[in-house]
C-alpha cells in the first residue's frame, strides 16, 4: 500500500492509478473493480483519485462518490496500520463490549471511528465478528482476540504497540492461545 504524494492528494499525478484504469480500459462498468485496487494501492480513496477516476472513465464524478460512499467496503480516510474491529454483537454485548470499547478508547486517546495521531491504530466497531464463542471480542488486522477484559484489551494493546504492524501475532491472538 502506497500512501498518495502530496501532488497526488491535491489532484496531480495517480501513476498507480493510472495503471488501475488501463488494466480495466477505462471502463465504466468496472468502477467497483477500479475503487477496490485504488483502495488496495492507496489504503482509502481520496478525493482526488474519486475525481481522476470519474474523468478517466467519463462518469460523473457524483456517480463515483456516490458508489464510494453506498459500499461500506469502501474507506474516504486513512486508516491506521492496526485496524481494531470491536465486536458489537448481542453475545459481545451482554458479555461487556461496550466496556472493551471505553477501554480501548482510554487506552488508545481515541473515539470510535478515529486514528491515533501516529496512524498506528483506527478504532471501530462492528455488528458481529462471528466469534460469539469468544465474546467480548476484537479483531486486529484480522487476528481475533476473545474472552477479553478491559484490562486485557488495554494489555493487547500495549504489547501491539512493541511490535511491528505486519506482526500482530506477537500479541497473540485468540485463535492461537484463546485469550
Amino acid at each position: 500500500m502506497t500512501q498518495p504524494t502530496a501532488e497526488a492528494r491535491e489532484g496531480g499525478s495517480f501513476p498507480e492509478l493510472e495503471a488501475i484504469l488501463a488494466r480495466h480500459g477505462y471502463n465504466p462498468g468496472a468502477l467497483i473493480a477500479i475503487l477496490q485496487e485504488t483502495q488496495e494501492a492507496y489504503g482509502y480513496l481520496p478525493p482526488a483519485a474519486l475525481r481522476h477516476i470519474a474523468a478517466r472513465t467519463r462518469l460523473r464524478p457524483a456517480h463515483v462518490y456516490g458508489v464510494a460512499t453506498f459500499y461500506t467496503q469502501f474507506r474516504l480516510q486513512p486508516v491506521g496500520k492496526r485496524v481494531i474491529m470491536v465486536c458489537q454483537g448481542t453475545a459481545c454485548h451482554v458479555n461487556g463490549g461496550k466496556a472493551i470499547l471505553q477501554a480501548l478508547s482510554e487506552e488508545l486517546g481515541i473515539k470510535e471511528g478515529e486514528t491515533t495521531p501516529d496512524g498506528e491504530f483506527t478504532l471501530q466497531t462492528v455488528a458481529c465478528l462471528g466469534c460469539c464463542s469468544l465474546a467480548p471480542v476484537m479483531m486486529v488486522n484480522g487476528e481475533a482476540y476473545g474472552q477479553l477484559t478491559p484490562e486485557k484489551a488495554r494489555r493487547i494493546i500495549r504489547d501491539l504497540r512493541g511490535s511491528p504492524a505486519s506482526s500482530a501475532a506477537a500479541a497473540a491472538p485468540a485463535n492461537e492461545t484463546g485469550r
